[in-house]
């Protein structure tokens, strides 16, 4: 009792509100991403003259800004359009097209879903949608486990928009050729921040987050350079939120350049814990990719058996299912060729991904 008496006690605090040092914040204007909103944007102006709108393929590396970019034109549209239905699914939690259906269901306020099956829960959606326009946007769209739900919505809901977000512009590749000519998805790249603009990014946050004059000017600096290193604005943000609940802990009016560096430090040991905690098959396979760069799958499963790996294909395709699921790995899958349909892998871009912290 005494020890949290104690926390309560203690009213000064380094920060003003840690809101806004959240991956999922979304500031009032959106820093040098204005051309790529406008772009969106242009996509559901048709919507706006009782038209349907275009659909547009968001695609770039993370934490680059696609999410919160597109999510502030979401509310924008919710605040000033009535007539136009704004609707978000991040597709890592709905990765099955039930799971979409329901979560349509829930967010137009349909209650009445049990015991139905998801063709009488689209066409209830399908009445509530086709009264007015809606966008719907798709986050992390590559992580669905069919794409049976977007020929249907694509078919049969009259004005939308749809903006499919992804880290991987290859997955549009693989969609099936019905889909792809209905979808007709204009390209859009987001482009890691450069070293100004990651700086004013987290300078702009740190304002919003920090009593003012609390963060000593080297300090910032190492988080902001930290950030661009890994061009990753999440990276700048999670170490900024440690160094000042380090500073904290230590009754410290300041956050410095020790702080700093013990965030850092939890940010790296994070990632090697996580690799730490693979079996050893898997250890051996993620090192056999990181010494074969960008391979086909079925070549790196030769390079495997000549190493002494004594797991099935099967196996073998489960585990590094596994490892781009922990963010170790990228899989890109491209469609035609002389070879057909190929499946290439390489190491993440970023060893450090914090894709573990969403």
């Amino acid at each position: 009792m005494g020890l949290f008496k104690n926390f309560l006690g203690n009213e000064e605090s380094l920060f003003r509100d840690p809101i806004p040092l959240e991956f999922d914040y979304i500031p009032k204007i959106i820093k040098y991403r204005e051309a790529q909103q406008q772009q969106v944007a242009l996509g559901m102006k048709p919507l706006l003259q009782q038209r349907t709108g275009k659909n547009v393929l968001v695609h770039g590396p993370p934490g680059v800004g696609k999410t919160v970019a597109v999510r502030h034109l979401l509310r924008e549209l919710e605040e000033e359009q009535e007539g136009i239905i704004p609707i978000y699914i991040n597709c890592w939690q709905k990765n099955t097209n039930f799971k979409l259906i329901l979560e349509l269901c829930d967010q137009l306020d349909y209650k009445f879903t049990h015991n139905k099956r998801s063709e009488e829960l689209f066409g209830v959606i399908k009445d509530m949608l086709n009264k007015k326009a809606v966008v719907l946007v798709l986050d992390e769209v590559d992580k669905l486990e069919n794409t049976d739900f977007l020929y249907q919505f694509l078919e049969e809901i009259y004005r939308k928009s749809m903006v499919l977000i992804t880290n991987y512009k290859e997955w549009i590749v693989n969609l099936d050729a019905r889909i792809k000519s209905r979808l007709l998805a204009e390209l859009l790249e987001f482009q890691a921040y450069n070293k100004v603009e990651t700086r004013g990014i987290l300078e702009e946050r740190m304002m919003y987050a920090f009593v003012p004059g609390v963060w000593n000017g080297d300090a910032f600096e190492i988080a902001a350079t930290k950030a661009y290193e890994l061009g990753d604005i999440r990276a700048g943000l999670y170490v900024m939120r440690e160094a000042g609940n380090i500073a904290e802990e230590g009754a410290s009016r300041t956050v410095d350049t020790t702080h700093v560096d013990k965030a850092m430090e939890k940010l790296n040991q994070f990632y090697i814990k996580k690799k730490d905690e693979l079996a050893d098959e898997t250890k051996f396979i993620l090192e056999l990719v990181k010494k074969s760069s960008e391979t086909k799958i079925g070549d790196l499963f030769k390079v495997y058996q000549q190493e002494g790996g004594a797991s099935s294909y099967k196996t073998f395709q489960r585990t590094i299912k596994k490892l781009e699921t922990g963010g170790f790995l990228t899989v890109i899958k491209l469609a035609g060729g002389q070879e057909g349909n190929t499946t290439l892998v390489k190491v993440a871009r970023s060893e450090k991904t914090l894709d573990q912290f969403k």
